[in-house]
């Protein structure tokens, strides 16, 4: 069950930069393949991940706060590939990156990924969600535009 405060489809529509926490080097996760299936259809992805420099040959931050101003400021979107109990520090992340850059990014959880706590959090900061649901198969059902 979709759950979400923003309409998917449109954010997906407007928003072309998306920092993905826990993207993934290994080409057998879907934190690997869906990343690089935005790269192929347009979207500029920010891979955040401590343990990794480089994914798809963009380069990795270890944090979202560890984004420069510049780059944060244009951060749109951020998906998180990492398991549920880690969705309310991400969310609180996500917050810190709302308040340094003065702008409003969606909190975009994925597919299997939902956290009451986290939900909590992003509600009483304003910052607009979308729990359990793929990035990859929802920009397909909008016929890959």
């Amino acid at each position: 069950m979709v759950s979400c405060t923003v309409e998917p489809n449109e954010v997906l529509k407007r928003s072309k930069v998306v920092a993905v926490v826990g993207a993934s080097k290994n080409p057998t996760k879907e934190a690997n393949t869906v990343p690089l299936y935005l790269i192929q259809h347009g979207y500029t992805v920010v891979p955040v991940n401590p343990t990794a420099d480089i994914i798809h040959g963009l380069k990795g931050y270890p944090s979202l706060g560890e984004l420069s101003l510049e780059l944060a400021t244009r951060v749109e979107v951020v998906e998180v590939f990492r398991p549920s109990e880690e969705l309310p520090e991400i969310a609180r992340q996500v917050v810190e990156l709302k308040k340094r850059t003065k702008k409003t990014p969606v909190f975009w959880a994925q597919l299997g990924l939902e956290n009451e706590e986290a939900k909590r959090i992003l509600k009483k900061d304003g910052v607009p969600y979308v729990m359990d649901v793929c990035m990859r198969t929802q920009h397909q059902l909008l016929g890959g535009a």
